[in-house]
């Protein structure tokens, strides 16, 4: 019976490694993944917090000193094809530059065109591309900095967009409730 339970423990234990260590494996694209993963997550979010905020709301700014929402939009309008472009390795596309007397149905539409571009633009991009030097950004910029960049400016833009809703009076979209709880 003693050595049943312990072959029956060994054989989960040696399962148990063998599984963690395929699990630990990253993929050979794990830096693009992540990438990829996190733009899914913003074009869903960041999109939905623009569409929350009323139309009349657009020129409300939390403190005097601060941008309007509607500029807070149009500057991730610009970030995101300037982003995606230097991440991608293409040269940035023309777009319709945002401007503060834009209204939001213009902006919004704009926004998550520029999503479009950015799910598009990142599709095909592999870790083994971004050691290459990037044609848009600051000097010697490569398309892994600017792939760092890319998310650093990310999390700032969704987490500005949630203050300016939450001094509105409005909850950011991934602090709606669940339906069903």
């Amino acid at each position: 019976m003693n050595k049943v339970i312990l072959g029956v423990t060994a054989f989960f234990l040696f399962s148990f490694a063998a599984g963690a260590q395929q699990a630990a494996a990253p993929g050979e694209n794990s830096i693009t993944d992540a990438a990829r993963k996190l733009e899914t997550q913003m074009a869903k979010n960041v999109p939905a917090g623009a569409d929350e905020m009323p139309a009349d709301k657009y020129d409300f700014r939390p403190t005097p000193g601060q941008n309007t929402f509607g500029h807070l939009v149009g500057h991730m309008i610009s970030a995101n094809y300037y982003l995606c472009s230097a991440i991608s390795g293409s040269s940035m596309p023309k777009f319709n530059r945002p401007q503060d007397s834009d209204k939001k149905d213009a902006l919004t539409a704009e926004l998550k065109t520029s999503f479009d571009y950015c799910t598009t633009s990142l599709a095909n991009v592999k870790d083994s591309d971004l050691a290459q030097a990037a044609k848009v950004g600051p000097p010697g910029s490569t398309r892994g900095s600017m792939l760092v960049t890319f998310s650093e400016d990310y999390g700032d833009h969704y987490a500005q967009e949630s203050a300016y809703l939450r001094a509105a009076g409005l909850l950011p979209p991934t602090a709606q409730p669940k339906p069903g709880r």
